[in-house]
């Protein structure tokens, strides 16, 4: 758990008990928060939304604000694990 401030709104980053990351991972997604900055304070409660990161891959956040101004990274899914689907066909998703 992370203790941060954003526009004078005190924030806690708290990892899903089913993530299992390193500390530079760790590191990386608070990195990401932080470039994101005076957005997040327009997030209501219950709103989720996702950073795509180049060393991690998808992470999905959850947004808390009653009691607390809480971000919940709920899941963190990597790139070998994207999938597109286009005209009732799905593939691995692949960046150009």
């Amino acid at each position: 758990m992370y203790r941060f401030s954003i526009e004078n709104q005190d924030w806690i980053l708290r990892f899903s008990p089913n993530i299992q990351i390193e500390a530079e991972e760790k590191q990386a997604i608070i990195s990401s928060i932080l470039q994101l900055g005076s957005e997040l304070p327009f997030f209501s409660h219950g709103d989720s939304f996702i950073i795509m990161n180049d060393l991690l891959g998808i992470i999905v956040f959850n947004v808390e604000k009653i009691p607390s101004m809480i971000l919940t990274v709920s899941n963190i899914v990597t790139e070998n694990k994207w999938y597109i689907q286009k005209n009732l066909t799905i593939k691995p998703y692949k960046k150009n």
